[in-house]
């Protein structure tokens, strides 16, 4: 399975990369997350382990595996026969603001039957991460 989604969002790169490796909070604007905690230490960089438990699926430990200051970062979680990649890109727009993508793909021997189950669901988290992620970077620096 390979799904991809995006938000154009009106808000300075700093405050929008500041909202997007503030994994641990988004829980508090992103109804698709119930927690999120480091399993090791942070701040977010390349090796970090992130725990997350999202409603309906068991919960993951995500690590870390690119990360580009103010740009970008990707992470890999891996569980019974399945490989997910996920990616978080922000690109500058013209006339301001950023362009954010977000990715996520699956591979393994399970991931046809895993997609096929809960491949509904998954595009609508990320779909609704990149909303969640666009309203709280607009609603200004009091976050």
């Amino acid at each position: 399975m390979w799904f991809e989604t995006g938000a154009d969002i009106d808000a300075p790169r700093e405050r929008v990369w500041q909202v997007l490796t503030d994994v641990v909070r988004w829980p508090e604007f992103i109804p698709t997350m119930t927690r999120v905690t480091y399993a090791g230490d942070g701040p977010l960089g390349p090796g970090v382990r992130v725990r997350i438990k999202q409603p309906a699926l068991p919960p993951m430990v995500w690590e870390v595996t690119e990360f580009t200051d103010g740009a970008s970062f990707a992470w890999r979680a891996a569980s019974r026969g399945v490989v997910t990649v996920a990616t978080h890109v922000l690109t500058p727009l013209p006339d301001g603001g950023v362009s954010l993508l977000l990715t996520l793909g699956q591979s393994g021997p399970l991931a046809p039957l895993v997609g096929l189950l809960t491949g509904g669901r998954t595009r609508r988290y990320v779909r609704t991460e990149a909303e969640s992620l666009r309203l709280r970077c607009e609603a200004g620096p009091g976050y």
